[in-house]
């Protein structure tokens, strides 16, 4: 259930980021379906890595990062989601070439993903776990400037604070609790 609303608090947060220099609805349409896929190679992950709540040791972990190609085998099947497909195989990078599945670098990294990769530590930093208590969103807005150059790319950054209102309202109410709103 956690899973699945992530990624449907991810694939709208990215939007926001994304219509503030992106006009074209296709490829928005695009950025929106592989945020919202991002995480659809876990499947063929093992449950007992998927679940558990201590370290993943190295194998794991290796096992573990699969899931970004996993995911990408699946969504570059499905007719007119290139873009989005990209966007899944692309989720793990980091703007300074240290990610993976590529080891991509700065702008040959999809601007979807990249500006995705925000919204989803955002998202992971302030959400509760069975291990953890969310941040606040201040708390993860900082992590997130500290890390800007190195895991994030400068502009998704500044879209991101540009859009910090918007966003701190989202998270705050994190679809979870409808009847609140």
């Amino acid at each position: 259930m956690e899973t699945g609303l992530h990624s449907r608090r991810s694939a709208c947060h990215t939007l926001v980021l994304a219509r503030r220099i992106i006009s074209d609805a296709e490829q928005l349409r695009q950025i929106y379906w592989g945020a919202l896929l991002h995480d659809i190679g876990k499947i063929g992950i093992p449950e007992h890595i998927l679940l558990k709540t201590d370290a993943l040791t190295a194998e794991e972990w290796l096992t573990m990062r699969n899931h970004v190609e996993l995911g990408y085998s699946i969504v570059s099947q499905l007719p007119g989601l290139e873009v989005a497909a990209e966007l899944v195989r692309s989720h793990e990078e980091r703007f300074d070439g240290t990610g993976y599945p590529r080891g991509l670098r700065g702008e040959e990294i999809p601007i979807g993903a990249r500006l995705f990769a925000v919204i989803d530590t955002l998202d992971a930093m302030t959400s509760d776990r069975s291990y953890r208590q969310g941040l606040s969103f201040e708390k993860a807005k900082e992590e997130i400037q500290r890390m800007v150059g190195s895991q994030f790319d400068p502009l998704a950054v500044n879209l991101f604070l540009a859009e910090e209102k918007v966003l701190r309202d989202m998270v705050a109410i994190k679809c979870s609790h409808p009847e609140e709103i």
